[in-house]
């Protein structure tokens, strides 16, 4: 197994003990595969829950350009929820994570068709 496979299966960890769900494998390969070089990096493989110009950066680079969002208050409210989700105290809230259940939040498994 490659570095990748190692983080996607911690990521599917993740999910199983942190988020309380099965992960649909494919989707959240895609969704990681998605997230390019920055799940190698320590700093961008993770989502500070806590900071407002984070968060934002979620609404802005992933919904809004990757998903396809319309701005809206229910986008800020969505990244909250997954947040919450994941457990606001959770140290380490991995990006692929934190993107993968924004995807199945808003249903948009078909832009990684």
């Amino acid at each position: 197994m490659g570095k990748r496979d190692d983080l996607i299966a911690k990521y599917a960890e993740d999910l199983r003990d942190k988020c309380g769900m099965d992960p649909d494998m494919d989707l959240l390969t895609k969704v990681t595969i998605g997230c390019g070089p920055s799940i190698y990096n320590a700093d961008a493989a993770t989502v500070a829950g806590s900071q407002p110009s984070e968060l934002e950066t979620v609404r802005k680079s992933f919904l809004i350009k990757k998903l396809g969002m319309t701005d809206g208050p229910e986008l800020m409210e969505a990244i909250h929820s997954v947040i919450e989700t994941y457990g606001r105290s959770e140290r380490n809230k991995y990006r692929a994570v934190i993107y993968y259940l924004l995807v199945k939040h808003f249903g948009k498994e078909s832009v990684y068709g």
